[in-house]
């Protein structure tokens, strides 16, 4: 008889859920179960869910019905098998997934990973379903173990510093789904760091729903902002690269700036979401900032640090949007130039404010504005890797490639690299002189140390 059971953990969505599902996975591991790659192998199967887009939220049912079939054929052999959803969608639509999929035995926010053990231990003795969808008091990271000492999965991890989001975009569901605006202290995040470092990480991202907003509680017991935290961090031993996502532009303090300027450690990369290019579009969705204020902030932000790579969100489609505002998004792009975008149709969420807008844009203006959208910006992406042709950087390498002998790893601006090179480069930085590039990615030549 099998004495640990095992987890299989499907991530949907962003960076959060993917750093949630490694931290699930870790509590249930310190609660007797094993992960597990093999669906079918599972005794528990997790569905951490997106409810951003609406049809991250139409995959989830999808997957559901096919998980029905294969609780069903595990049955039939004599195996149990436990199914939870978590995330986004768990927190968004908990009554509507226990209705249109009986299979689920557990249904849980994101506020609440820490109750997943015991939660289904009463789901099974009781024979019924749990909805933990409550935002509760007490803080779920001080409830979650510490971070396991085995090595990390790649040189290159998340770290969450930040839930929520106070800001209310008209278009958005984070605020409802992931509640006010949280930072977790500093102390926690270093010695979670530091931790990381110990396993093999080598360059942490810095995760929040709208991380520039940090706020937390320093061992001074000041509030600590998102910049004096990265100057912290980048002064652990082991830590060589930092990142941080995803930024408002409303929150981008002089002193973040400044630390791209001065703090070596820190990649020359930001993603800083300007959403549309029309101003009666951005007011719409209450971003609180104007195309011109964004063209000026990124004025400032190259000042201070030249070599910046930027990239951003844009949404086509926002109710009322015309050709015109459309047109204004694509100037503000060819004015701004980026090297990696995220473009999306606006999707309607329930219970959000825009979906109840006038001015609903068809769907086939909004796929048309989306295929010009995502031609332009592929000359801007192409252009950008162009650019690196002939220069000499800094790459991580993360993992072998898909070619005997090669290797991949990412440059100081999140760009895939190839070269040649054996898996005893993996968790190094080389310089690595780039020879080629694809829209996508870039080639090189790894230089001797």
């Amino acid at each position: 008889m099998r004495q640990t059971k095992k987890v299989y953990v499907k991530t949907f969505g962003c960076q959060m859920n993917v750093y949630d599902s490694e931290r699930i996975t870790e509590h249930l591991g310190a609660n007797g179960y094993a992960e597990t790659a093999t669906i079918d192998d599972a005794d528990l199967i997790v569905l951490n869910t997106c409810h951003i887009r609406e049809k991250a939220a139409d995959k989830v049912y999808s997957d559901l019905g096919r998980l029905r079939e294969l609780k069903d054929e595990r049955r039939a052999l004599g195996l149990d098998t436990m199914v939870a959803v978590a995330g986004c969608v768990a927190q968004a639509e908990g009554a509507e997934i226990v209705a249109r999929a009986p299979v689920v035995d557990l249904v849980i926010g994101p506020q609440s990973y820490h109750r997943m053990p015991e939660l289904l231990v009463r789901a099974k003795a009781e024979a019924r379903t749990f909805v933990e969808i409550a935002f509760p008091e007490d803080e779920k990271f001080a409830h979650l173990p510490a971070r396991s000492g085995v090595p990390a999965r790649s040189a290159s991890a998340f770290l969450t510093v930040q839930e929520g989001c106070d800001k209310f975009c008209t278009f958005c569901v984070v605020p409802y789904t992931r509640g006010a605006e949280y930072s977790r202290s500093v102390d926690e995040l270093v010695t979670e760091a530091e931790k990381l470092v110990a396993r093999g990480v080598r360059e942490i991202t810095l995760l929040g729903q709208n991380v520039n907003a940090f706020h937390g509680t320093g061992p001074d017991n000041q509030a600590w902002s998102l910049a004096r935290l990265i100057r912290r961090l980048a002064e652990i031993d082991g830590v060589e690269r930092l990142r941080y996502t995803t930024s408002h532009p409303r929150d981008m303090a002089d002193d973040l700036i400044k630390a791209h300027a001065e703090v070596g450690k820190l990649m020359p990369y930001l993603h800083l979401p300007f959403q549309a290019g029309s101003d009666r579009i951005l007011a719409a969705m209450n971003r609180k900032h104007t195309a011109a204020e964004y063209r000026a902030l990124v004025r400032k932000i190259r000042d201070a640090r030249p070599d910046i790579a930027l990239s951003t969100d844009i949404i086509v489609g926002f109710p009322g949007e015309t050709d015109a505002e459309f047109s204004q998004t694509l100037d503000l792009i060819s004015d701004v130039g980026f090297a990696q975008a995220y473009t999306f149709k606006y999707s309607p969420r329930p219970g959000t404010p825009a979906a109840k807008m006038d001015g609903q844009v068809p769907e086939e203006v909004k796929a048309e504005r989306l295929v010009r959208l995502q031609a332009l910006l592929e000359v801007e992406h192409a252009k950008f890797n162009a650019g690196c042709v002939g220069r000499t950087v800094p790459v991580l390498f993360e993992k072998t490639g898909r070619q005997d002998g090669q290797v991949i790893g990412r440059s100081p601006y999140l760009q895939h690299v190839a070269a040649l090179g054996d898996k005893t480069l993996i968790g190094q930085i080389r310089a690595v002189a780039i020879n080629s590039a694809s829209p996508y990615s870039l080639a090189g030549t790894v230089q001797a140390s």
